[in-house]
């Protein structure tokens, strides 16, 4: 009789403990993917932000079509494909020439609307690599969480899988590492 005992309470313990294991992976995972829709949202923003920039840089700067294009194509690969495809950093690359602008067109750089879209764009990119760092930071407490004792003995039958961290796109890779050339 107490055998059984016994082997009832270690059996509580165990499903207890499952439990707990469990239930702070669930925790973990969500905050995961919560970065990820975080950075979703903040790239939807940038996408969002494009149209107006360019319809304002459009009257200033009539004859730069090309580059107006180039903007309006990027953006659009970018709103329809992978984060991690490299269309947002030809996307950056685009804004960052249409951007340039301002300094063939000194009304343009004077223009309120022009102003206002400028900073909101500036805001957007630093709530992105914001979103980013707390992305790989949640992966970071998932991954640590999942190989940790005892829930490493449990995750796999679980069905909980090592997330991966936001990764550079494939265009950024082996750039950000150089050192830029200053010429003087």
């Amino acid at each position: 009789m107490a055998g059984w005992i016994i082997v009832l309470i270690v059996l509580v313990v165990v499903a207890v403990l499952v439990i707990g294991i469990y239930n702070r992976l669930v925790s973990l995972r969500q905050t995961v993917r919560q970065g990820v829709a975080d950075i979703d949202a903040q790239l939807r923003q940038r996408h969002d932000l494009v149209p107006n920039l360019v319809s304002t840089v459009k009257g200033y700067a009539a004859h730069e079509s090309d580059t107006l294009e180039a903007v309006i194509a990027a953006r659009n690969r970018a709103a329809a494909g992978n984060p991690n495809s490299g269309d947002e950093e030809q996307l950056a690359v685009a804004l960052d020439r249409l951007l340039a602008l301002q300094e063939a067109y000194p009304e343009l750089k004077a223009n309120s609307n022009f102003q206002q879209l400028q900073g909101e764009l500036a805001d957007t990119e630093d709530k992105i690599a914001a979103a980013r760092r707390a992305l790989n930071a949640a992966v970071s407490r998932y991954n640590t969480g999942i190989e940790s004792f005892p829930a490493v003995l449990f995750a796999g039958m679980l069905g909980f899988r090592h997330a991966d961290f936001h990764r550079l796109d494939d265009s950024e890779v082996g750039t950000v590492d150089q050192v830029p050339q200053v010429r003087f």
